[in-house]
């Protein structure tokens, strides 16, 4: 179950996300010029779960199934060395190769999540197109990584957190903003 600090500020609720994803499936859509030759693939934690919801908003619009996969990226992060590991699933229900992947992520930070992700999916095939599809995207990029299709840009500091709950994680529906108040507190 994911916490937010006293005092986190929420910035969207379960409607909110639900219009947002909404959208993206849209313009996903719009993009592909259809479903055809689409993957999901839902980074681990959180992204898994976004990607089965759009997945099933696709299926809603266009009548088709799009392959839904999950990928663990932890040991292709190149901060490994400075956390215990906790490595879960991948699971990918088709061959990567000549399709458009979408990695599906809920924050965009500094895009070595994505960097790592990118790493494992060439490991699975050759896509054809890899995007991004992310919730928030909160800046601070530190490699040369944008993603394709955003929810919301949520500006921050380095100090202040971004949380992402999921009702098939925590239970709810939310994005929260912690603004710590003491300088020494990490972001």
């Amino acid at each position: 179950m994911s916490t937010t600090a006293p005092g986190a500020v929420q910035v969207m609720t379960a409607d909110d996300i639900r219009r947002a994803l909404t959208r993206i499936a849209h313009e996903i859509i719009e993009r592909n010029r259809g479903a055809e030759g689409l993957v999901l693939v839902g980074i681990q934690r959180r992204g898994a779960p976004m990607a089965l919801r759009l997945g099933a908003l696709i299926r809603q619009f266009e009548g088709v199934d799009v392959p839904v996969g999950t990928l663990d990226i932890t040991l292709y992060r190149d901060d490994i060395r400075s956390r215990t590991p906790e490595v879960r699933a991948t699971v990918m229900p088709v061959d990567l190769t000549g399709r458009t992947v979408v990695l599906v992520d809920e924050v965009f930070f500094t895009g070595r999540t994505v960097r790592a992700a990118l790493d494992a999916v060439t490991d699975l095939g050759r896509p054809a197109a890899v995007r991004l599809a992310v919730l928030v995207d909160r800046g601070h990029r530190e490699l040369p990584i944008r993603p394709d299709y955003v929810g919301r840009n949520l500006p921050t500091s380095l100090r202040e957190h971004v949380s992402v709950l999921l009702e098939e994680i925590d239970g709810e529906d939310a994005v929260y903003i912690d603004k710590p108040d003491d300088e020494g507190e990490a972001a």
